[in-house]
């Protein structure tokens, strides 16, 4: 226990004597006294609508924000080091992963505590301190017989912090536990923004899981309360929303008009999106997606949302920046790797040439592809918000258009072993997986077990005529159980998570109802294993 009100339930971390000092704890509840009620009605009001899209009701256009949306405006100035967002790497927030990340080229590293972190109190704990050291350049790594440091030139650094709904139980404020995007973004900016001004920086975070106008709002709102408790001048800091669920895409104009003075853009977040849409439709047996390989950007409901970002955000002056290229380099089979550079090219061509302003990659090989093509297509202007892609004309049909493609036991099985292989890294700690070639984080295991539900729920049926029922899923899951179980060795499953991991994606998958969020059941076990 601290200062009265105020209760610390996690263990005192070493390499982070600083991060949780009183002062500290104090501005994050003083946070969470203003708006922990807020983000409670907000979570209720997520809820009821999601019992209005089980009974049928569709997202929409709001009638009571047209005029949001038809009037001309412009959300605040852009920062001069936020000028230039070509190529954006994300990643966890452990020590060699910001060192490495800052050096790669890119021109913004996103420091991620949600769907890339295991929300685990060391990691949480020592995440800050890292973020810390690299703002004062302090920050090293010794591994491998190498030392880790920083560049000279590095890139802008943002940070994720995690999604409403999650808690951090480690701290609790007058009997409850603090919500963890604001002992995150408190932590950041309490611990940060003097480095950050001294070097003609800012504060800048990415905003995960909005579903609502009224969530920026929200945010916004916290963002004015810190900075005049922190005495930072208004519109020091800065946040771009990933437009990641359904709802939001309907309401981007709002969602910047909330954040105008806060605002840095808008991002495509294409794989929660793809986990949003079959949250919004899981009640509909005439919805039912295909294999999750088969949705990607040139669907016509992504690509109908991917051209929505740029026309809104250029319209309102700020940057509309691309999805993840989750490829990592096939170091085995140079035909493979090059076929899968070839996609990642392909990709960045078309967010290039769309009128995307940047690009995000999740592995330092790929900065480079990305840049080189938008480079081309930028030449010397830092962004290309001058194209205003007025030719664009997205309706609500557009957006909600079911995507095409067949269902086949190949999708499944890559669905259960994904799924099954993420949650088990989760629940030791490891929030970032590289997986059959791509750097998978919770949002593909989201899709994974919600799509499995899906199938099960209304029985589907696969290309060769068997339906997806739990006896089949159930089949599946033993035969790739035994799969995994070769590829990692018996030595590593034993003293693995394997079965625990089973045990809960065949719980989410099978259940009567859809969970919101793996992350939630995920995270008690998190906190039994500390």
């Amino acid at each position: 226990m601290t200062e009265a009100g105020i209760q610390l339930r996690g263990p005192r971390v070493e390499e982070a004597p600083a991060i949780l000092s009183e002062p500290a704890l104090a501005f994050v509840a003083d946070l969470t006294r203003a708006f922990r009620p807020r983000r409670n009605e907000l979570l209720e009001r997520r809820v009821a609508r999601q019992a209005r899209f089980d009974a049928g009701e569709r997202p929409r256009f709001l009638t009571d924000t047209a005029r949001i949306r038809a009037d001309r405006w412009t959300v605040a100035p852009i920062p001069d080091d936020l000028q230039k967002r070509r190529v954006e790497i994300t990643g966890p927030v452990d020590r060699k992963m910001v060192i490495n990340a800052l050096n790669s080229g890119a021109d913004v590293f996103m420091a991620d505590f949600e769907d890339a972190n295991a929300p685990t109190w060391l990691n949480c704990v020592r995440g800050q301190q890292n973020l810390m050291d690299a703002n004062g350049r302090t920050i090293s790594f010794d591994g491998g017989g190498k030392t880790y440091c920083l560049n000279d030139q590095v890139a802008v650094l943002m940070v994720r912090p995690r999604g409403l709904h999650l808690d951090e139980q480690h701290v609790w404020v007058d009997g409850e536990a603090v919500p963890g995007s604001l002992f995150d973004f408190g932590m950041y900016l309490f611990h940060n923004h003097r480095l950050l001004a001294e070097r003609g920086s800012g504060p800048y975070f990415y905003l995960p899981k909005l579903e609502s106008h009224l969530e920026a709002r929200w945010w916004n709102d916290v963002f004015v309360h810190a900075q005049s408790a922190l005495g930072i001048p208004a519109g020091t800091i800065r946040a771009t929303v990933l437009i990641e669920t359904i709802p939001a895409a309907f309401e981007m104009d709002e969602i910047l008009w909330e954040l105008k003075d806060h605002s840095a853009g808008l991002n495509c977040g294409r794989w929660d999106y793809i986990f949003s849409y079959i949250k919004v439709v899981r009640n509909d047996p005439n919805a039912l997606l295909p294999d999750r390989s088969q949705v990607g950007m040139t669907q016509p409901f992504m690509r109908a949302y991917s051209q929505r970002v740029i026309q809104v955000c250029h319209r309102r002056g700020v940057h509309a920046i691309g999805g993840m290229a989750a490829q990592i380099p096939i170091k085995t089979d140079s035909a493979a790797n090059e076929a899968a550079l070839e996609k990642v090219r392909q990709d960045k061509e078309r967010e290039a040439n769309d009128g995307h302003d940047g690009t995000w990659v999740a592995h330092p090989a790929l900065v480079s592809i990305a840049r080189d093509i938008f480079d081309r297509k930028l030449e010397d202007k830092p962004n290309q918000i001058d194209v205003k892609r007025e030719d664009v004309n997205v309706t609500e049909a557009d957006l909600l258009e079911l995507p095409t493609g067949t269902r086949t036991e190949a999708g499944l099985r890559q669905n259960v072993n994904v799924g099954i292989q993420y949650i088990e890294a989760w629940l030791g700690g490891q929030g970032c997986v590289p997986l059959f070639h791509l750097m998978e984080d919770a949002a593909t295991a989201e899709i994974s077990r919600t799509q499995v539900w899906q199938w099960v729920r209304h029985g589907a049926h696969l290309d060769d005529g068997r339906t997806v029922d739990e006896a089949l899923v159930r089949t599946v899951t033993s035969e790739e159980m035994e799969r995994i179980r070769e590829a990692v060795g018996p030595d590593r499953f034993e003293q693995g998570r394997y079965e625990r991991a089973r045990d809960l994606f065949l719980q989410l998958a099978t259940a009567s109802t859809c969970e919101s969020f793996l992350t939630l059941p995920a995270y008690e076990q998190l906190l039994a294993r500390e």
